[in-house]
């Protein structure tokens, strides 16, 4: 049903799935740049067809809205929510004999701006498993928004601006609308600001946000993406740099990102979740993907039947 050429492909349909090369027809789970190619047609939901045609120019696409079943190379193609950002999609891809759930990056439990992610059975299992390590069991939600909430609202009282660093597709949309929610305006970095109008444009209300322009209106949060701390942000005096990412479950994230505070806020599942994710799903196997080597090993002595998806050789058959 399934091979690996440098990548996941459903054989008979000879459908791509999360090319970072360009293919003649690929799946796009979601829009960030490491799972998508200018592909010449794409298969994706239609948040993400919007937010693909924002990063690579207009293109051919065909849109899978989340539970519509389409009939396509052979196979029946159900797309569900994936919890990770604004239309992400897992794929259910079934040939009539075998199920095969492709989860993409994904998500467990509650989301500011995303769908709740569903993960229906399937006979073969191809997860991402980025925190499947132990020590990535993070801290419930409700306690990380009350964090990164208090953080802000304490740089606010002493005169500083909090500077929230993430993700410019996802993280940062939800971090906007988390701090909108509790009454504290929101300014963004252009790049985070073009994204986020499509998100609007979309019917997802982020609250009271405005690009970041000179002169900076002291009392306001700041959000950017990672990385530009050595670039200028016009008016930002006395800024306190956050990071809001999953690897703030190890301690030591802060020093390894160079900020004054790392809040473990993510889009990920985390380690738990990983495994109840296998447990909802049942499947006969299980590949692992875009993590740990060592969480293959976890879960076969947990009794499951596990594999790094792309250890075989190329165009190795999989399934």
């Amino acid at each position: 049903m399934f091979h690996f050429d440098g990548g996941l492909k459903l054989t008979a349909a000879d459908l791509a799935i999360d090319f970072r090369r360009r293919q003649p027809r690929g799946f796009i789970s979601h829009a960030h740049t490491d799972h998508m190619a200018r592909h010449v047609l794409a298969l994706c939901t239609p948040a993400t067809a919007a937010l693909y045609h924002l990063r690579c120019g207009v293109r051919q696409v065909m849109c899978l809205p989340y539970r519509q079943t389409i009939e396509w190379g052979g196979l029946r193609l159900t797309t569900f929510p994936a919890g990770h950002c604004l239309g992400s999609a897992m794929l259910l891809a079934d040939d009539g004999e075998t199920r095969l759930l492709y989860t993409g990056d994904f998500k467990l439990g509650p989301s500011a701006t995303s769908e709740t992610a569903e993960l229906p059975q399937a006979d073969v299992l191809v997860m991402e498993s980025t925190f499947g390590d132990p020590k990535y069991r993070l801290p419930p939600r409700e306690e990380v928004i009350g964090e990164l909430i208090g953080i802000v609202r304490q740089t606010l009282e002493r005169g500083q601006t909090p500077v929230i660093e993430a993700y410019s597709l996802g993280k940062a949309q939800e971090v906007t609308r988390i701090l909108t929610d509790a009454g504290i305006v929101v300014l963004q970095h252009y790049e985070v600001h073009r994204v986020s109008e499509v998100y609007v444009e979309l019917g997802m209300s982020l609250g009271n946000f405005l690009r970041l322009a000179a002169p900076l209106v002291p009392g306001k949060a700041v959000v950017v993406p990672p990385g530009r701390r050595h670039l200028p942000l016009p008016g930002v005096k006395r800024p306190v740099r956050i990071a809001v990412t999953g690897w703030a479950g190890d301690p030591s994230a802060k020093y390894r990102l160079g900020v004054d505070h790392a809040v473990p806020l993510s889009d990920h599942a985390d380690y738990d979740d990983l495994f109840a994710a296998v447990e909802q799903v049942q499947p006969r196997e299980v590949y692992c993907t875009h993590g740990p080597a060592s969480f293959v090993d976890r879960l076969v002595d947990a009794g499951w039947k596990a594999f790094v998806l792309g250890r075989a050789a190329r165009q190795t058959r999989l399934f």
